[in-house]
């Protein structure tokens, strides 16, 4: 339930290019904070939008490899150690911030980033078709949320994902993505206390 099968863009489309650009920047090695710098002439839009479909893909990932390990049982709060609990709100069922087990918080949250990523009026894929005013806005609640992911990971399941020998991977997925919010200020720098 939590794992979700990737988001592809369609060859041939402007971010189909984008998103080959991103990909072969992080295979060639060459530092992460200048690969999430804007390329020259591209649209910052379209860069972050590439980046969100990109990241969502990779943490939902991660979080699909080890969710066996993370139970209601090993864990009814959706939390970041003791200090740090996160609360799930959207605009239908749960109106108010709720509390919730990390799995079915896991789960609220993948569910809602894909259904705005294929949204059509927020991710337009068209050519010629403009982001929405709010479109930011949208991509820094999803990147606040997916960094609650890295969180939640790295307090309570770490040990797992060295056990599985995908720390490497969770790593580099976590600095591409630290440096990318960090270059385009796109999550509040309280959020990222945690980690």
């Amino acid at each position: 339930k939590t794992f979700r099968p990737r988001k592809k863009f369609e060859p041939g489309t402007q971010r189909f290019e984008l998103y080959k650009k991103a990909q072969a920047s992080l295979k060639s090695g060459l530092d992460l904070k200048a690969v999430v710098q804007l390329p020259p002439g591209e649209s910052i839009n379209d860069w972050i939008a590439v980046h969100v479909v990109d990241f969502f893909n990779r943490i939902n990932l991660i979080y699909g490899t080890m969710s066996e390990y993370c139970t209601e049982k090993s864990c009814p709060i959706m939390s970041g150690g003791l200090k740090y609990e996160y609360r799930w709100q959207d605009d239908s069922k749960y109106k108010k911030p709720t509390k919730l087990s990390a799995p079915q918080y896991m789960c609220m949250l993948m569910d809602w980033i894909e259904m705005l990523i294929n949204n059509e009026d927020i991710f337009p894929t068209r050519i010629g078709v403009p982001f929405p005013r709010q479109f930011q806005q949208v991509c820094t609640k999803i990147l606040t949320r997916l960094f609650r992911v890295f969180v939640h990971v790295y307090i309570h399941h770490f040990d797992s994902i060295i056990n599985m020998g995908a720390e490497a991977h969770v790593n580099t997925c976590y600095k591409h993505f630290y440096y990318f919010i960090r270059e385009f200020s796109l999550i509040d720098h309280r959020e990222l206390e945690p980690l």
